[in-house]
C-alpha cells in the first residue's frame, strides 16, 4: 500500500522540528569549542554590551589546586554552582587597592538583593591571610581599623572564602591584576574566569552586568 503524500509530508515536518534542537546544541558546542581555544572572536564579531573587560579566551579554574585554612579545597566542579566576585592579590601586603576591592565587591554583593544567594565572594592570593599584612591607614568605609589582615576578613568580610594558589598559577590566571592593582574578576558557575573589572567601571555598571547575566543564565 502506498503511503499517503500528506502523511509523508507530516512525517518530514515532525523530523525537521525534532532535529532543530539537536542542530542548535551541536552548533553551540562547536562555536564554544572554538571560542575557548581562541580561534574565534565571537564577541568581537557580534559586539557586546557588558561594561567589564571580557577575558578571551576565558581561563578555567576547575583544574587549579586551591588551598585554604581548612586544607585542600575540592575541585571547582564539586562546589556550589554560584557566580563569584573574585579579588586577586599578590605579594606580602593587602594595601589600599586590595582593601578597596574587598570593600567594593562586598557592597556590590549586598546590593544584589534577592540574587545574593546566587553569588559568592572569593579572595585568591599567592600566600595565606596569616602571611599577609594589612597595609592601610584606614578602611574604605571609615570603620575602625582591624589589628591585622585575618581580623579584617573575619570582621568586615564574613562569608568571603580566602584561597591560596602557587605564585606561578597566580601569574597565569591574573595578569590583568598584576598589571593594574584595581582589577578584580567575575567567575561563572562552571569555574570560567570570564570578566575583569577595574576602577574605570562604575558600581552601577557592574550591578547592571550582574543582573543581566543572572537573568539570562540557566543556573537558577
Amino acid at each position: 500500500m502506498q503511503a499517503n503524500p500528506g502523511t509523508n509530508r507530516g512525517r518530514m515536518v515532525l523530523l525537521l522540528i525534532a532535529g532543530i534542537p539537536v542542530t542548535v546544541i551541536l552548533a553551540a558546542t562547536w562555536l564554544w569549542w572554538f571560542v575557548v581555544r581562541g580561534d574565534l572572536d565571537l564577541v568581537g564579531m557580534l559586539g557586546t554590551a557588558n561594561r567589564g573587560e571580557l577575558i578571551q579566551p576565558p581561563r578555567a579554574l576547575a583544574q587549579v589546586e586551591f588551598t585554604a585554612a581548612r586544607g585542600a579545597v575540592p575541585p571547582w566542579a564539586d562546589r556550589d554552582h554560584q557566580w563569584s566576585l573574585l579579588v586577586a592579590n599578590s605579594g606580602p601586603d593587602c594595601g589600599p587597592q586590595c582593601e578597596h576591592n574587598l570593600y567594593l565587591t562586598r557592597q556590590i554583593h549586598m546590593a544584589m538583593g534577592k540574587e545574593v544567594p546566587r553569588i559568592r565572594r572569593l579572595y585568591v592570593a599567592d600566600r595565606s591571610p596569616m602571611e599577609t599584612a594589612l597595609a592601610v591607614a584606614e578602611l574604605s568605609d571609615q570603620r575602625p581599623l582591624p589589628v591585622d589582615f585575618p581580623a579584617l576578613l573575619a570582621t568586615e568580610h564574613r562569608g568571603l572564602s580566602p584561597l591560596q594558589i602557587e605564585a606561578a598559577a597566580f601569574q597565569d590566571l591574573f595578569p590583568e591584576q598584576l598589571a593594574a592593582a584595581d582589577t578584580w574578576y567575575l567567575v561563572d558557575p562552571a569555574g570560567w574566569l570570564m570578566m575583569a573589572y577595574d576602577g574605570d567601571d562604575s558600581y552601577k555598571d557592574v550591578i547592571s552586568d550582574l543582573k543581566f547575566l543572572l537573568k539570562n543564565s540557566g543556573d537558577q
